[in-house]
């Protein structure tokens, strides 16, 4: 489990404290994870929502406006919406998939809540998913918030990753062990 120390390390992680410490003092937590699990959702979904994030030819001023377009139409936040500004203003919109990492574990923490990272080949629902909570709540002793995401080429099974610690039974690992056993 990442500390509030080893996250500050990094420069994602500074602007992720400063915004967990705005939204803990101004009480809107969850309303801060609301939108930026909205954005997260954006940045993957919507090519040209990342190329704003990541262009360095987008300047400063129309980077404002246009986080600020982006901030009002997903009905972000009032305290989400400025950071986005905030992050526009310095040129870091780059580093906003790692913020909200460093968010997601600093709420976690905060909740008494262990992180996981599931990789499966195909959308589990919600059934599979509490399933996957309860079996992976009773390994490490507590809560677990999951982060899942889709990754067809491991073929089935999941890889997931709490902490340092990775469990992975994907097809496509047990198909490279075979494969490599085989070798000799």
């Amino acid at each position: 489990m990442e500390t509030s120390g080893s996250i500050q390390a990094s420069l994602s992680g500074r602007y992720a404290v400063a915004l967990f410490e705005l939204a803990r003092d101004g009480k809107a937590l969850d309303a801060v994870g609301e939108s930026l699990a909205a954005l997260k959702k954006a940045v993957a979904e919507s090519g040209e929502f990342k190329a704003l994030i990541v262009s360095p030819l987008v300047g400063r001023d129309a980077a404002t406006k246009a986080v600020a377009a982006v901030a009002q139409s997903m009905g972000l936040d009032p305290l989400t919406a400025n950071f986005l500004g905030v992050l526009a203003q310095n040129r870091r919109l780059g580093q906003l998939p790692a913020v909200i990492r460093a968010y997601e574990t600093l709420l976690s923490n905060h909740r008494g809540e262990a992180r996981a990272e599931v990789v499966s080949a195909y959308a589990l629902d919600d059934t599979q998913m509490s399933a996957l909570k309860q079996s992976l709540k009773a390994r490490v002793g507590r809560d677990v918030a999951v982060d899942a995401r889709v990754d067809p080429a491991i073929l089935g099974g999941l890889v997931v990753k709490i902490g340092s610690q990775m469990i992975d039974s994907s097809i496509r690992t047990r198909l490279n062990s075979l494969a490599h056993a085989m070798k000799g």
